[in-house]
């Protein structure tokens, strides 16, 4: 009987900004912040950053808008540079290889950490079911068998390459990884991984607007909402052109609004 893993993102590290240390040096400058409207500490800090490249602090210098609205103009203007300051990191698990194939695609302001299989044994590995597979009966039958053959072959492989696998030359690790290496070419796509995703905020938007509605990859679309839901509570205002549709269902998907 194998194993089916479900979706699961944590956060396991938040943006962060020691205002009180920036307030500081404002001081030592004789300036002064004005801050307008209700904002989080991760909005502050983009303000911050933006602000500091034209020094525009005090009520001279600074315009009328809220922290929302400045960051929305810096969006709307293409400075989104200063978004680069935010990094969220994700623990990200239930997911299968086949998705992160396609996830560390994205390299410009995303960082990755994954399970290795070459040295992690797969023999007692989940799988991630795909949605049109699951919500067909017959080919789901079908499929758990296709997967069961599999993990046994990989099993078999893991015994029978280390009965005949010569050890004279090698050390017991580069033994195991060759093993393992060898084995799993025959676990399919829908292994579950662990991957650990650092990423910014403009990576993250851009992300958004490339996978978040994308049709055809329920397993992109569902990551995609996690994350927003995550992000989304810690900066409104840097994703306020972003909304959800069909939230909690399997229809879900990530809209950009203007």
């Amino acid at each position: 009987m194998i194993k089916i893993s479900n979706l699961s993102i944590r956060c396991i590290s938040h943006p962060s900004f020691d205002q009180g240390v920036f307030l500081d040096f404002l001081n030592e400058n004789g300036l002064t912040w004005i801050q307008k409207g209700n904002a989080t500490e991760a909005e502050h800090l983009v303000e911050a950053s933006g602000r500091l490249c034209y020094m525009s602090f005090g009520e001279q210098n600074q315009s009328p808008r809220n922290t929302n609205e400045y960051i929305m103009n810096l969006i709307v203007q293409g400075h989104e540079s200063v978004l680069e300051h935010l990094n969220w990191t994700f623990l990200i698990t239930g997911v299968s290889r086949a998705f992160t194939h396609q996830l560390v695609r994205h390299r410009a302001g995303f960082s990755y950490s994954q399970l290795s299989q070459q040295y992690h044994d797969e023999s007692e590995a989940e799988f991630v079911v795909p949605i049109e597979v699951r919500n067909n009966p017959v080919l789901f039958d079908a499929w758990k068998k296709q997967i069961e053959s599999s993990l046994e072959f990989y099993k078999a492989s893991l015994t029978n390459i280390g009965a005949y696998q010569q050890q004279d030359n090698y050390s017991k690790k580069e033994n195991m990884r060759a093993l393992r290496s060898a084995s799993r070419s025959i676990l399919p796509n829908a292994t579950e991984t662990k991957i650990i995703v650092t990423a910014n905020a403009r990576a993250i938007r851009h992300f958004f607007y490339m996978r978040g509605s994308i049709e055809g990859d329920y397993e992109m679309r569902m990551v995609s909402e996690k994350i927003y839901q995550i992000v989304n509570k810690d900066a409104p205002a840097i994703f306020q052109d972003f909304k959800i549709e069909n939230e909690n269902t399997y229809d879900a998907k990530i809209i950009k609004t203007s």
